[in-house]
């Protein structure tokens, strides 16, 4: 597959390059998801969306974030999907299936059942997932959340006040977490939530559908909040409703920004 179409959306401002490779497969070695993602010399987005025949599901999608590395879940890139493909869905990913529902202007996805056991984050040794015995500056204590990929949430007062882009790498890359981590700052008002993210393999970006629903989980289980729960970023709100036992169920908008065609082979 050498020339082909893509599609150009994002949720909140979290973008993504989106190609339908179902009838003409493609290879996407991180090089290449890299070179796509580039917002200088490629075409830019924060994660690189390639959609798949499934055998389990409507379609599969694979998620690269920009420094070519794979990831197992994206809420935001779920709402994506669904409304480029503009009908309900089954998405199968690396995190497992999730569905996904025309919701108005809005797409509403099941996201699967949050994960709380320190194997299924996953963390390098058995400790509290409710309250990690670890500090990183005035970041200490966080709630570890699997919502398909790892996530650490840390409430504080401010989180605008918060060197994330400081402190957000130094998080992720910590030997605690084998796999990464996605590291969430947020403060809670009520049934509304203040969030930032640093994504791993991303950072900083103007949403995140996985970091809001795991902190809206982490504040649900901690009674912070009760369900449902309005998460808002930088790029816009979510809202998330969760109980325990049950999937987590994120709401919000997915906006188409443009396509194009491009040659596969000049990224590598």
């Amino acid at each position: 597959m050498a020339k082909g179409e893509f599609h150009k959306m994002h949720g909140l401002g979290n973008d993504f390059v989106i190609i339908d490779a179902r009838a003409c497969p493609m290879e996407m070695p991180p090089a290449r998801a890299r070179a796509i993602a580039d917002r200088k010399i490629g075409i830019g987005c924060d994660q690189l969306i390639l959609l798949l025949t499934s055998k389990v599901a409507d379609v599969a999608m694979r998620i690269f974030n920009a420094d070519g590395s794979e990831v197992e879940a994206c809420g935001n890139a779920s709402r994506c999907v669904v409304a480029l493909l503009k009908r309900d869905l089954k998405i199968e990913t690396k995190g497992g299936i999730i569905s996904g529902q025309l919701s108005g202007n809005d797409v509403t996805v099941s996201m699967g059942e949050a994960k709380f056991d320190w194997q299924d984050i996953p963390l390098a040794f058995a400790m509290d997932s409710g309250a990690l015995p670890l500090a990183w500056e005035e970041l200490e204590s966080p709630m570890t959340v699997n919502m398909g990929n790892p996530h650490a949430v840390f409430f504080v007062h401010d989180t605008d006040a918060v060197d994330l882009a400081g402190l957000g790498p130094i998080i992720e890359h910590d030997a605690a977490f084998p796999e990464r981590v996605n590291v969430n700052v947020a403060s809670v008002d009520g049934n509304e939530i203040r969030l930032n993210v640093w994504e791993r393999g991303a950072g900083l970006t103007g949403a995140c559908g996985t970091g809001a629903c795991a902190t809206a989980v982490a504040a649900i289980r901690q009674g912070k909040a009760s369900s449902p729960v309005i998460v808002h970023q930088s790029g816009g709100s979510l809202t998330i409703a969760w109980a325990p036992g049950q999937p987590v169920i994120m709401t919000g908008s997915a906006t188409y920004v443009f396509n194009g065609q491009a040659d596969w082979d000049d990224f590598g």
